[in-house]
């Protein structure tokens, strides 16, 4: 039986550095959003990296579920 799919957005530095703007992805049983990263991108969690699901900023702790949008980002800067 497969899973409902998770919507996975690269945005900024991160899209151009990965070369797409985003995956859907198979959820199979709870992932946190650093394990999300990690099956999506196959990289370890980089440590100047902010994500939010369903656009609220969460903690890469923070776990995702079937039908979430998770967005992956560079911290903004202001000036």
């Amino acid at each position: 039986m497969f899973g409902a799919m998770i919507c996975v957005r690269y945005f900024a530095a991160l899209r151009e550095r990965l070369g797409r703007e985003g995956d859907q992805l198979e959820a199979r049983g709870e992932l946190s959003a650093q394990e999300l990263w990690r099956l999506a991108v196959g990289e370890s969690w980089p440590e100047q990296i902010m994500v939010a699901v369903n656009q609220r900023l969460v903690s890469p702790q923070s776990c995702v579920q079937d039908g979430d949008e998770v967005a992956f980002f560079p911290p903004m800067t202001g000036g």
